[in-house]
């Protein structure tokens, strides 16, 4: 029997067309040379495919009935022919991309849509984690770029600095606002709820606290996630200080409230980071130009709550 994947494809672009003479012009050849291939073809599996007549070509049962996988092929051949094309362009084979959980929330819904239609045959994986961990995960392979607050405690690593986020003081339901927002010393009267670590938070409310030479008082320390933390507020453990991306929902619901933390030193920096120590990664610097459009699209489309531009 003889046949093969260019034979498929004329026949699928014959049927298509129901015309040998569209069809030739489709694959750019001759129509006799065209009508050639499909005589073989039949020839070849012993059945006719198509009956001529004065309308074209018309499919016989046989020919509709190969009609149905000859469809698939062509489409597998199709996407077969593009990956060789990205591959020769050293389009990347997968790509991973990292936030910390309020950066996720903002981003990975856009992010992934982006990143599936500039690299249809990648595979897309996202990952959630808290900032030390993907500074590991980054100067460990495990992930190829991160979305992430700074300052972030990793050394060796190249930072493009996408938007600077203004905190908030979270307070429990019912508890005495301090105002329309609250000043650094009165921020740090208050009995916190804070990760044990320097990192992140912590490591700001503590040099806060050495700035304005104030204790800072810790009512509680989580090391869970800013979900956990949020639970452990609304119950009345203390405040924390989160950016009103990550508690706007709750405070709509009225079950917490969050007021702006004053001062141009109250700021945490949104940035993606890159590891230097990695080899270069295929499509990695088009996946940071999509991660910096995706930004800018959100915070234009104002679903970034508190943040009110870019940064330069």
């Amino acid at each position: 029997m003889a046949m093969d994947a260019a034979a498929i494809e004329y026949f699928h672009s014959v049927a298509r067309h129901g015309s040998i003479s569209r069809a030739a012009v489709e694959l750019q050849m001759e129509q006799s040379t065209l009508t050639r291939h499909i005589g073989r073809l039949e020839d070849g599996i012993g059945v006719r495919l198509f009956h001529r007549s004065g309308r074209g070509m018309v499919l016989t049962d046989a020919g509709s009935a190969l009609l149905l996988q000859a469809e698939k092929l062509v489409e597998s051949l199709r996407q077969a022919r593009q990956l060789a094309v990205e591959l020769a362009a050293d389009a990347p084979l997968q790509i991973t991309v990292g936030a910390q959980p309020t950066i996720a929330q903002m981003c990975f819904g856009p992010l992934g849509h982006a990143l599936r239609q500039r690299f249809p045959h990648a595979r897309i994986r996202l990952v959630e984690g808290l900032g030390h961990r993907l500074v590991q995960l980054l100067q460990d392979g495990e992930i190829d770029t991160a979305v992430l607050y700074l300052p972030e405690q990793g050394q060796g690593m190249d930072y493009d600095l996408l938007l600077q986020e203004p905190l908030y003081c979270v307070l429990p339901p019912g508890m005495p606002l301090p105002g329309a927002s609250i000043d650094v010393p009165r921020l740090l009267d208050l009995p916190l709820v804070l990760p044990s670590t320097a990192h992140g938070l912590r490591g700001l409310a503590e040099s806060l606290a050495q700035r304005y030479a104030q204790p800072l008082r810790v009512a509680l320390e989580c090391d869970g996630s800013t979900a956990l933390t949020r639970q452990l507020v609304h119950a009345g453990h203390g405040c924390t200080i989160l950016p009103l991306a990550a508690v706007q929902e709750e405070v709509e619901r009225g079950l917490l409230q969050a007021v702006p933390i004053e001062g141009t030193d109250v700021l945490r920096a949104v940035a993606s980071a890159t590891a230097r120590n990695r080899p270069p990664v295929a499509g990695l610097r088009e996946a940071g130009r999509l991660i910096r459009q995706v930004v800018t699209q959100v915070v234009d489309a104002q679903k970034w709550p508190g943040v009110q531009g870019m940064a330069g």
